[in-house]
């Protein structure tokens, strides 16, 4: 019994996604990115208040020193959130999250590496062999939901519990409750009250949207832009709805039922 017992973990470590906000900075201004994060807190506390956030260096042209980023850790920090680690970009970003002492979060790890990993070096030419044919053009990724059938959700989902459909289209059959939240890499169809917060196209897939046939959300998101329930027309509340991407705005608007 004892020998068997030496097998059983302390601790169980599962790896899952998980809806943690991405600060992608354009402008290094610590006291400008402090103020916006700060007033974000101020319209949304429910939802932003010490909330997990990745700072993401990737919209630079230059690694900030560690210093500045040190104070932008800090500022964040009395803004209201959390800094938890940074998004993956280059050795330089891997060296500062070291000085730092912030992990990098693997989940941007791999959007980075899609979309900057250098292409292969070709093998050495050997003598008097026939040069291999070019390779085809890479084409272009298939939407996430290509090729995967929808994850269908029945039952309720309640304040606390998350559901994430992988590469795929996500349909709720009743609602999602208040502190709950549903995220897909594809489109989400809800056909009851949507309370929570739904996070469509999650890993940048612009063309999808969200449905729900009686809106009351926290939070909606398609491919990172998001809409809190105080930037939401009232008019809007109880309504069937779509949500989508238009130009780099999100739009959201009353469906017929």
């Amino acid at each position: 019994m004892s020998a068997q017992m030496d097998f059983e973990p302390a601790g169980e470590l599962k790896i899952g996604q998980v809806g943690i906000a991405n600060l992608r900075v354009r402008t290094l201004d610590v006291a400008r990115l402090a103020d916006e994060m700060r007033s974000r807190v101020q319209r949304a506390p429910n939802l932003f208040a010490r909330a997990a956030v990745v700072i993401d260096f990737g919209g630079l042209t230059r690694t900030p020193d560690v210093e500045t980023a040190r104070a932008l850790v800090d500022a964040l920090r009395g803004a209201g959130v959390l800094p938890v680690a940074l998004a993956y970009g280059t050795s330089e970003i891997e060296r500062l999250s070291e000085q730092l002492g912030l992990p990098l979060l693997a989940k941007f790890r791999a959007q980075y590496e899609r979309a900057e990993a250098a292409p292969a070096e070709a093998p050495p030419r050997r003598e008097r062999a026939p040069e291999p044919a070019p390779a085809p053009p890479p084409q272009p990724a298939p939407p996430a939901t290509a090729g995967q059938p929808g994850l269908v959700q029945a039952a309720p989902i309640r304040s606390g519990q998350q559901v994430y459909a992988d590469g795929r289209d996500l349909t709720v059959l009743s609602a999602v409750g208040a502190g709950a939240e549903v995220i897909a890499d594809g489109s989400i169809h809800i056909y009851g009250a949507l309370r929570g917060r739904a996070l469509a196209g999650a890993q940048g897939f612009e063309q999808a949207r969200i449905f729900c046939r009686e809106f009351h959300a926290e939070l909606v998101a398609i491919a990172g832009h998001y809409k809190v329930s105080e930037d939401i027309p009232a008019a809007l509340l109880g309504k069937p709805v779509q949500v989508w991407l238009e130009n780099g705005q999100l739009r959201i608007e009353a469906q017929d039922a």
